[in-house]
């Protein structure tokens, strides 16, 4: 052990830290640095004990937990909302079929519109439904 010491300080000695290592061993304590040495365990547990109770008492009512929440039911109202655009195309289509239908066969434009005004009835139904599920899922 003493040969192992020795050797230590011989590698310290060669590298350059001697000084340091002496500087370090003769700089003397001052009164205060004791006793702020003796405070700091003692304040880290009082923080350490506020930072406990204060975690136990907060279950799964942060904030960010209801702002999590918050941003899924707007994802789910934003999700939703996407079948309002295949109703408009829906629309779209019926309207461009009774065109087309129209300027095809002119004599049967009265019953060709009844139909296309069936078909975007069941358009617009299915987009309303699309907005109300939607709805749900942000409000309720």
């Amino acid at each position: 052990m003493l040969q192992t010491n020795s050797k230590l300080q011989l590698a310290t000695s060669q590298r350059g830290f001697s000084g340091l290592s002496q500087s370090l061993r003769t700089k003397s304590t001052t009164p205060f640095q004791t006793l702020k040495r003796q405070q700091a365990p003692a304040a880290l547990r009082t923080a350490l004990a506020q930072h406990t109770s204060r975690q136990a008492t907060r279950a799964y009512s942060s904030e960010m937990a209801t702002a999590l929440v918050e941003v899924s039911r707007n994802l789910g109202m934003g999700a939703g909302a996407i079948g309002l655009s295949g109703a408009g195309v829906g629309i779209g289509l019926v309207f461009a079929a009774l065109i087309q239908g129209t300027a095809r066969n002119p004599s049967v434009r009265g019953q060709l519109f009844q139909y296309a005004i069936l078909g975007f009835a069941f358009c617009e139904a299915i987009g309303l439904f699309t907005l109300m599920v939607s709805m749900m899922a942000k409000f309720i």
